[in-house]
């Protein structure tokens, strides 16, 4: 687990003082000019994810990638080869692929056009009705950047964008021991809320709702938050200086705590509510903390225990549980902001991770996505099975925790048409990451 290190760190100095910047004209969130002008320039400049590497295994293989009207066909075209296309057909624009899928060629269903996955073509229907006129070079796919990192695989369709790298930075030195790429899917849910995709994300990228949205976690949770701008990217740490997870929030009256208990109690409320953030197999192991630790066992000494059969079960399974310093767990932190619509919440052996997109017709529309990645033992990981649903009212097994975020996004959206709002006012300690947010996306679209 990753918070226990946070009480390695150093005392780090706090900004109490709210600035301009930490205030958000509600236009930012329910405006169409406002979307417009993202729409132009922000999805076509920007890095962003658009799948897992896992999600494309086999030449062949594609996931389609739809932001606002624009679709791009992610492709393998060789075992070490990943590229990129515009989805539009070169002859009269229609779009050759849907949802993800299996192909030796790209086809046109309208005219019957085909590509060859290196995006030439392959075959125009009576070609030499061009008389010649038709040169392979003009009809070719346009291609889209991709590159990858983490086991995600990313595009952007600015040629003149900052590679990859440069623009995750500091993301990809923070977690370069960490065995993102070895992650496969535990499971995938796609929705539609109502809510603006910028609102969805930021209900994930601060830590300062838990003490009055998920109070039931607050008996085995200490909930503070310390929220950092990380260039156009934002983080936040749990209790910083102190421990987190399993200890009792001081927003709670105080009494004697059985941290055996505790720390089992939130490895399972993780698992039968989120099943996320941990390997299935550890909530099994969860009561050894209670079987084999005195009931006097400090917080410290029963984390240290968790650690050990945590690395013990990877090592038995034959899972590749990474060797990482107290430093980079305590640098890790508790959640990621990557700019611009992606969150994930990392841990050694786990991930917990949101994306949110725009909705094409509507502002205060997204379609969002969560997922849970976990180290299988080579060869064990489950197949991959995506549910969707057009609404998240639709499926009543998102959990508490989901379900109590989603209530929050939806009443957000609605609240801020009301006259009687102007803007957001965000806590500048525990929603940094929330203001810096929005200083990089105006910066980015130069509003």
């Amino acid at each position: 687990m990753n918070q226990p290190a946070a009480a390695l760190q150093p005392k780090i100095t706090r900004r109490k003082k709210a600035g301009p910047e930490d205030f958000i004209p509600k236009e930012d969130y329910v405006s169409r000019d406002f979307a417009r002008l993202e729409q132009r320039r922000l999805w076509p400049r920007t890095w962003q994810m658009a799948c897992r590497e896992e999600e494309i295994p086999r030449v062949g293989d594609y996931v389609t990638y739809d932001v606002l009207d624009e679709s791009i066909i992610v492709v393998r075209v060789a075992a070490d080869r990943i590229a990129a296309y515009h989805n539009a057909c070169q002859h009269r624009g229609r779009r050759l692929t849907e949802g993800c899928g299996h192909a030796a060629r790209l086809y046109c269903r309208f005219h019957g056009w085909s590509w060859k996955l290196d995006g030439t073509i392959a075959h125009v229907v009576d070609r030499d009705n061009w008389d010649g006129s038709l040169k392979d070079e003009d009809i070719a796919l346009p291609q889209v950047r991709v590159d990858r990192w983490g086991g995600f695989v990313f595009i952007c369709m600015d040629g003149d964008a900052e590679p990859l790298l440069d623009f995750l930075s500091p993301i990809p030195d923070v977690f370069r021991n960490y065995p993102f790429e070895k992650m496969r899917y535990r499971w995938y849910k796609r929705t539609g809320i109502d809510c603006n995709w910028k609102t969805a994300l930021e209900a994930f990228n601060e830590g300062y709702h838990v003490q009055t949205t998920h109070t039931q976690l607050l008996p085995v949770h200490d909930d503070e938050a310390l929220s950092f701008a990380e260039g156009r990217h934002g983080s936040y740490q749990l209790a910083p200086g102190r421990i987190s997870l399993g200890e009792r929030s001081p927003r709670l009256a105080s009494t004697q705590v059985d941290y055996r208990r505790n720390v089992r109690d939130f490895v399972l409320m993780l698992e039968e509510d989120l099943k996320a953030s941990i390997p299935p197999h550890m909530a099994e192991l969860a009561d050894r903390l209670v079987d084999e630790l005195p009931e006097d066992a400090s917080l410290l000494d029963v984390l240290m225990k968790y650690g050990q059969i945590a690395f013990e079960a990877a090592q038995e399974r034959g899972i590749p549980f990474p060797s990482l310093t107290p430093e980079e767990i305590g640098r890790a932190g508790a959640d990621w902001h990557l700019f611009p619509n992606m969150v994930f919440l990392p841990a050694p052996d786990a991930m917990l991770a949101y994306r949110a997109r725009p909705d094409r017709n509507d502002p205060e529309r997204c379609i969002f996505e969560v997922y849970s990645l976990v180290l299988y033992p080579e060869g064990q990981e489950p197949p991959l099975e995506r549910q969707e649903f057009k609404d998240w009212r639709d499926h009543d097994a998102w959990g508490l925790i989901l379900t109590q975020d989603f209530e929050n996004m939806t009443e957000v959206q609605r609240g801020m048409r009301s006259t009687g709002f102007t803007g957001s006012r965000t806590n500048p300690v525990q929603e940094r990451s929330v203001s810096n947010f929005h200083r990089a996306l105006r910066e980015f679209i130069g509003a």
